[in-house]
C-alpha cells in the first residue's frame, strides 16, 4: 500500500496533433516540461510500430532533456527490445498492439505469451529498467506477471471508465471498478507494484485513485483533450486534486475502519 499516488502524463496525441500536419509543432517535449511544472511524476510515451504520434528522435530527446522518469510504453518486438535497451528509460511497460487498432484494445495476454515474454522482461530488468506488463485485471494475469519477474503491473481500466460513460444503471461501473479492487490487491499480496490507466477522466479517475494498493495513474489522452479548453497546467493540476482527494479520502475510511475495529 501506498499513501502518496504518482500521476504519470502520456504525451502521445501532443505527437498526434503535430504529425498531422507534419513539421515540429506542438512539441512534446514542451508538453513534457509543462507536465512537470504541473505536478506530474512521471511521462508516459508509446512508441509504436508505425510510428504514428511518437516518434524515435522524441524518445531520444525525452531521455536527454527531462528530468522527470520516462516510461515507455512498447510492443514485445525484437525492434522495441533493441530501442529500449539503447536509451534506457526509467521504466518499460509492455503493451499489446495491433497495427489497425485506434487505440490499446486491452490488456496483454501474460497467461498466453510466457514464452515470448519471458526474454524481454529479463532483458530489460537486467538493463536496470523497470518493467511493467499492461493487463486486464485479472488474477491469471496478475499471477503470470509475478512468474515472468515483472515488479510491475499497470491494470487496463477501459472497461471501468466505458461504463461510467454509458451509466445506464451504475451496476456494470461498480463492477469493473471492484475488479480492479480485487486485482490491485492480488497484485500487492503477491509483492508486485500496481499502477493504472486508460481512459480516465475528471468524473471516472476518483474511484480508482482511492484504492491504496495503486501507487501510480498514467493518464493521457483525456489531459491532452482537455489542454484545448484549459491549458495542459491546468487540466493536469485539476487531475493531481482530483486524485489528491481521492486518496486522502480512502485513507480516511481506512483509518475509521481500523478505529472501529479497535474498539
Amino acid at each position: 500500500m501506498t499513501g502518496y499516488l504518482r500521476l504519470g502524463v502520456n504525451i502521445d496525441h501532443v505527437a498526434t496533433i503535430r504529425n498531422a500536419r507534419g513539421g515540429l509543432h506542438p512539441d512534446p517535449l514542451r508538453a513534457a516540461h509543462q507536465a512537470a511544472a504541473a505536478g506530474a511524476d512521471g511521462i508516459t510515451a508509446h512508441l509504436r510500430e508505425d510510428r504514428r504520434h511518437i516518434s524515435d528522435h522524441d524518445i531520444e530527446r525525452l531521455t536527454q532533456e527531462i528530468d522527470l522518469p520516462l516510461n515507455l510504453e512498447m510492443a514485445a518486438t525484437p525492434e522495441m527490445l533493441e530501442i529500449a535497451l539503447r536509451h534506457c528509460p526509467h521504466a518499460a511497460c509492455i503493451v499489446p498492439e495491433k497495427r489497425e487498432e485506434v487505440t490499446t484494445e486491452g490488456g496483454l495476454d501474460a497467461v498466453g505469451n510466457m514464452a515470448i515474454l519471458r526474454p524481454f522482461v529479463a532483458k530489460l530488468r537486467d538493463a536496470g529498467i523497470r518493467v511493467s506488463l499492461f493487463i486486464d485485471p485479472d488474477v491469471d494475469q496478475i499471477e503470470a506477471a509475478k512468474q515472468l519477474g515483472a515488479p510491475v503491473v499497470e491494470l487496463h481500466t477501459g472497461a471501468y471508465c466505458e461504463a461510467v460513460i454509458e451509466n445506464a444503471d451504475g451496476a456494470s461501473a461498480k463492477s469493473e471498478l471492484h475488479r480492479i479492487r480485487q486485482a490491485a490487491a492480488v497484485a500487492s499480496d503477491l509483492g508486485l507494484e500496481c499502477h493504472a490507466g486508460h481512459g480516465l477522466t475528471f468524473d471516472s479517475v476518483a474511484p480508482v485513485a482511492a484504492i491504496s494498493e495503486i501507487a501510480e495513474l498514467n493518464i493521457g489522452h483525456f489531459l491532452i483533450g482537455e489542454a484545448i479548453f484549459t491549458g495542459l497546467e491546468s487540466a493536469i493540476c485539476r487531475m493531481r486534486q482530483l486524485m489528491n482527494e481521492a486518496r486522502a479520502a480512502g485513507q480516511d475510511q481506512t483509518s475509521t475502519s481500523a478505529e472501529a475495529i479497535g474498539q
